[in-house]
């Protein structure tokens, strides 16, 4: 039978005796030990699929297992063809492994997703320059201006808002950097300005989270989400 597997940590470290993973029921979590490495797995569904269900499952699963050590957690849907397999890439990868996890000894990861309140930018962007705000006051003098006039004030309000979030998004990055051990910038998507995650050290979570609040404090125009703390996928490069 196929072997899911869940996370790699150090073979000495005390994980709990009883951990439940994915599958319907859910299927009991073990050990596979390979050299100073031990990975955590358990049979593989039958058909394993991206469920809600699954997806807690194998997070629940990497979160106990990093309470009382550090855990390189793999991404959903890791799959070996059976332990064996799984025993010789644990002794063949043993050092890269440890000194990965070395690095995320006492840290977790924080998600940061920064984007702009529309009204407070527009406000902001037109505020600060002046041909803009000039342009504006002509239009609404003139009952809105023209078509085209409207076209080209939005145009230069368009670009002039694309430079407010390419700053933004360096503000933001470098606001938190000096509370992180490392970072990672994630997948762009619609909505946000910027995407990072950052490795945070235990003791410094409450500055890291102090500095987080403060970027919304002092600029008004950010909405900032942070999640986390979670397990360090973001930093774990398990391969």
């Amino acid at each position: 039978m196929s072997t899911y597997v869940y996370g790699i940590a150090r073979a000495g470290q005390d994980l709990p005796d009883t951990l439940e993973g994915v599958g319907e029921p859910p299927l009991p979590v073990r050990t596979v030990r390979g050299g100073k490495l031990v990975a955590l797995v358990s049979d593989a569904p039958a058909e394993l699929r991206a469920k809600r269900r699954d997806l807690l499952a194998h997070q629940r699963v990497v979160i106990q297992a990093g309470g009382t050590g550090p855990v390189l957690p793999l991404r959903f849907g890791g799959v070996s063809p059976d332990d064996d397999t799984v025993t010789s890439v644990l002794e063949r990868r043993q050092e890269r492994y440890l000194e990965r996890l070395a690095e995320l000894e006492g840290k977790d990861e924080f998600n940061v997703k920064a984007s702009h309140e529309e009204e407070a930018v527009l406000f902001d962007v037109i505020g600060a320059d002046p041909e803009l705000r000039a342009l504006h006051q002509a239009n609404r003098a003139a009952g809105g201006g023209t078509h085209e006039q409207k076209l080209a004030f939005g145009e230069r309000v368009a670009r002039a808002v694309s430079a407010q979030e390419r700053e933004d998004a360096a503000l933001v990055e470098r606001t938190l950097r000096p509370y992180a051990a490392a970072l990672r910038h994630g997948p762009e998507g619609t909505g946000w300005l910027a995407n990072l995650s950052f490795l945070v050290a235990r003791e410094r979570r409450e500055q890291f989270l102090a500095a987080v609040r403060h970027l919304h404090e002092e600029h008004e125009r950010l909405r900032v989400q942070v999640t986390g703390p979670l397990p360090s996928y973001s930093f774990a490069d398990a391969d």
